[in-house]
């Protein structure tokens, strides 16, 4: 019986393949109370977790096409509901901050659009493995891939919204240079905190839910908090003090090359060092609590 069922791999040339995934695997299903091994089990799930992120890109895709399912236009809703935004918040703003339209709309589109990506990801951060209960209960799939699962589901979500930003800078006569290309760093980091924080967050809500509602207030408190609608030139000496705000820090390794020639140092020291703290963080619950995920959801 063994062989028959290696048989068809040898014929499909996936034996190698199958062979390499085995020690990797065996970490899934290999539990020893006495010695439990969390560190080695806990690689072994990121590990082959990113390896299956063709897994997780096609789980995102079908996440997007369930939500919109019998939509006309689909996620161009929020590009539409975005664009109103825009303009309505630009023209008011622009008037009240004594700012012409032309010099504010700029500044607004990019923080908008910026934050609406981390505020969503965050956000949905929080559901990341109990939205997956089912697949959780059923299939021994690393936990890495609900995370990448919902990382991407909302990066492509966002993308969606990225044309506004070559929309506007054209309206406005806006063109940066070649420090544009410091965006991208800026977006992978938005990308790698977001993957953490499904991680951390969607162990800690799978265990306490009331946790969920509490980081959708906070995130509403921090749009206030952080310079969206408002400049940062606003505050004068105490703007010394918004790299505190990790908000503001990962928004600006964005909006800092797009708008402001590429962003402040400080800005991306503090960026990163809350990117690093927050894997520290990831990696020490996957680390203590991986093996409760399934009880939790």
């Amino acid at each position: 019986m063994h062989a028959n069922l290696w048989h068809p791999w040898r014929r499909r040339g996936k034996t190698r393949a199958m062979l390499e995934s085995l020690p990797v695997a065996s970490a899934f299903y290999q539990v020893d109370a006495a010695n439990p091994q969390r560190r080695q089990r806990a690689i072994a799930d990121v590990v082959t977790g990113l390896r299956r992120w063709r897994l997780a890109a096609a789980l995102a895709w079908l996440d997007i096409r369930n939500r919109y399912r019998g939509s006309v236009l689909g996620p161009f809703w929020l590009t539409l509901s975005t664009g109103t935004m825009l303009l309505g918040i630009g023209i008011t703003y622009s008037a009240l901050f004594r700012l012409t339209l032309v010099e504010y709309l700029p500044h607004l589109a990019v923080s908008l659009i910026v934050w609406n990506f981390i505020s969503q990801m965050v956000t949905e951060a929080t559901t990341s493995f109990v939205q997956s209960e089912a697949i959780i209960r059923q299939m021994p799939l690393p936990y890495t891939i609900h995370a990448l699962r919902c990382m991407m589901r909302n990066a492509l979500i966002g993308a969606h919204n990225l044309p506004l930003i070559l929309l506007i800078f054209a309206l406005c006569g806006v063109f940066p240079g070649w420090e544009v290309l410091l965006a991208i760093p800026g977006l992978m980091l938005i990308a790698v905190n977001g993957f953490a924080l499904a991680l951390l967050l969607g162990m800690v809500c799978a265990r306490f839910r009331d946790i969920g509602p509490i980081v959708g207030s906070v995130m509403q408190l921090f749009f206030f908090l952080t310079p969206i609608i408002w400049k940062p030139q606003l505050l004068g000496e105490r703007a010394v003090l918004l790299p505190l705000n990790p908000f503001y820090a990962i928004l600006e390794t964005v909006r800092g090359p797009l708008i402001d020639g590429g962003g402040t140092l400080i800005a991306w020291v503090a960026a990163l060092s809350y990117t690093f703290i927050n894997l520290a963080l990831a990696a020490t619950f996957l680390v203590r609590f991986r093996s409760r995920v399934a009880f939790w959801v």
